[in-house]
């Protein structure tokens, strides 16, 4: 009972840390945060679900295909609070500067919003709406977009179990403590879980997505990392917006070729 009550507080405060859903009260224990990263996964389940559940309530009042495109296309940006695109942003400023190792740094926790920030913001959008207009256009296996929110955040919660934290974050490095095989089983299970029920649900389409979205997500936290040597929030966020959109993007270029 206690091991349950520690993980029910550990979602708990994953929730209400990693997305932007009102909740009746907040608490922090930092004996939990083990609990809260292995959580990530489902706060992903979450955010995925209510995402298809706006899909699912444009499309009954017959929205407008580019203005429901549009509103998917933000949605999961505004359920999580922005807090992966505030990442997103301050990672492209710091990496795109291309500057040493110590001026990033710099520019990474600098608040102001700087020239790099606001272009790929631009292209990640474009990108964003162009794929969710596709996928809108097609109506097919919107529901993949459960997968995409929670895979997504498997990748997170592994790079936080496995990566080097940057000495700068101490952040990174109290969301490290604690964690045990456990915690990365449950992720494991999570994601073996995700995938297969995607492959249940839309056949190869729900694989190759699944597959778009963690190799998306290799890609873009292997360039992070290498560029600042290590991990912090900011650029786990990035590497989650990239995923997402990579998960996306296949979703709209194979839907129509795969049913």
């Amino acid at each position: 009972m206690k091991h349950l009550v520690k993980c029910v507080k550990g979602f708990y405060m994953s929730l209400g840390m990693f997305c932007g859903i009102p909740l009746p009260f907040h608490i922090w224990d930092e004996k939990y945060t083990s609990h809260m990263i292995a959580s990530f996964p489902l706060v992903g389940l979450v955010i995925g679900t209510v995402w298809w559940l706006v899909a699912v309530l444009l499309f009954a009042l017959d929205m407008p295909i580019m203005l429901a495109a549009a509103t998917l296309s933000l949605a999961p940006f505004l359920i999580a609070g922005f807090i992966h695109l505030d990442g997103y942003m301050d990672t492209s400023d710091a990496m795109l500067s291309w500057r040493p190792l110590e001026d990033k740094l710099r520019i990474l926790v600098d608040p102001r919003v700087g020239a790099f920030a606001v272009i790929m913001l631009g292209i990640v959008f474009i990108f964003q709406f162009s794929a969710m207009y596709a996928v809108v256009l097609n109506g097919e296996y919107f529901a993949l977009v459960i997968a995409i929110s929670a895979i997504s955040r498997c990748c997170s919660a592994f790079s936080i179990f496995c990566l080097r934290h940057m000495p700068q974050s101490n952040y990174a490095s109290m969301l490290k403590q604690n964690i045990g095989m456990s915690h990365k089983i449950f992720v494991m299970i999570v994601a073996v879980s995700t995938i297969a029920v995607s492959f249940l649900y839309a056949g190869f389409l729900g694989l190759f997505v699944s597959a778009a979205v963690i190799l998306g997500y290799m890609a873009a936290i292997r360039r992070v990392y290498r560029s600042f040597n290590g991990i912090s929030g900011d650029l786990l966020g990035y590497s989650l917006v990239i995923s997402e959109l990579c998960g996306l993007i296949a979703l709209a270029v194979l839907q129509g070729r795969l049913i």
